[in-house]
């Protein structure tokens, strides 16, 4: 079940997933978890949307990790099953093929700097503080280490890990975690821009071009080549490639299907 901690809004071709908890510094629970898978599934199912913008309520935070006031149900573990909320909402991102973009206007902190690297790009206010504090409370960002580890570079995620010290959106930028740092009174609108340059493309190229990324990450430089070589082959059969080529001899704007 999900409350009003999640919003869920279609504005034009983006689906906003917000997280409504200002007053607790959009702190993760059970509630918000589910609030956010639903929104990745629903902007999934509605073919109308083109991209996932995540972010929080309220200037304050992005999100500061797990609800700590009640740390019981933050560290409880049902040991009967082999995985978690978190941990599946993290392998849901993973799985996605509509790009997503964080929106990070507050501090973003320990399950927050999951939902951050669980997302395809990332514009932050240039005030925001990040962190992966967990060590101060005696726990370690297990999860979250799934995704950031091949975001930023080893001996950086090493320090925010072992010593759980903030760092600004600056150092986050340096180390890959952000496409754009802006003052806070123009994050809108590069959120904005940003959505801009992914609505005008070709949906089937970026739906079908993200499933590929996914699927070569691990694989070899014989594998992946072989594998994106029948992919380009299957792509430039679709509706779109042969719309896009069309159209550009047309000197013209393409009118995309997503077919």
């Amino acid at each position: 079940m999900t409350d009003n901690s999640v919003l869920l809004e279609k504005r034009g071709q983006a689906f906003w997933i917000t997280i409504n908890r200002p007053d607790k510094r959009n702190a993760l629970n059970a509630g918000v978890i589910a609030g956010i898978a639903k929104g990745y599934r629903e902007a999934h199912d509605d073919k109308d949307v083109r991209v996932i913008v995540l972010t929080g309520a309220g200037d304050k935070a992005f999100c500061a990790g797990a609800d700590l006031q009640n740390s019981g149900a933050a560290f409880s573990m049902d040991f009967s099953r082999p995985n978690v909320d978190y941990a599946d909402l993290l392998r849901l991102s993973q799985s996605a093929t509509k790009p997503a973009i964080a929106r990070v206007g507050g501090v973003c902190m320990a399950g927050g700097m999951g939902l951050l690297c669980m997302t395809d790009m990332a514009v932050a206010a240039d005030g925001v503080i990040f962190g992966l504090p967990e060590v101060k409370v005696g726990v370690f960002p297990m999860q979250v280490l799934s995704l950031l580890q091949s975001i930023a570079p080893s001996r950086l995620v090493n320090e925010w890990a072992l010593t759980g010290e903030p760092f600004d959106a600056r150092s986050a930028q340096a180390a890959g975690l952000l496409n754009y740092v802006v003052p806070a009174a123009e994050l809108d609108a590069k959120v904005d821009w940003l959505i801009g340059r992914i609505v005008d493309k070709s949906p089937t190229a970026i739906r079908r071009g993200k499933y590929a990324m996914r699927a070569i990450a691990s694989m070899s430089f014989d594998e992946s080549i072989a594998y994106t070589e029948s992919q380009i082959a299957l792509l430039a059969m679709t509706e779109d490639a042969k719309e896009g080529l069309k159209a550009f001899g047309e000197k013209r704007k393409p009118t995309w299907t997503g077919r």
